[in-house]
């Protein structure tokens, strides 16, 4: 069943942040995932939606590979840049059969 992991993004420090971008750059991919969409919120339709957030929406073939990507090494590593240059909330959502 596909799954995809959707990310909300906060930055708040840039420069750190840079360094978490780069840490993970073709990771998603290794573990089989694939950009969907990336970029600012164009506009909110409903709810409240901070400033300056970003969505990220990566593709797996199952939901075992998204887990496999957050949960590797090489993205934990990575991620301990984002603590403190960044908000981010990550969900995982799975296509049923």
């Amino acid at each position: 069943m596909p799954a995809f992991i959707v990310a909300t993004v906060k930055i708040t420090d840039a420069e750190r942040f840079q360094l978490y971008a780069q840490g993970i750059a073709g990771l998603s991919e290794r573990h089989g995932g694939e950009a969907v969409v990336k970029g600012p919120v164009a506009e909110t339709l409903e709810g409240d939606c901070v400033d300056g957030e970003r969505v990220v929406v990566t593709r797996f073939p199952t939901a075992d590979q998204a887990r496999g990507y957050i949960r590797s090494a090489e993205y934990q590593a990575a991620a301990q840049h984002r603590i403190g240059s960044a908000e981010v909330t990550m969900r995982l959502l799975v296509v049923p059969d």
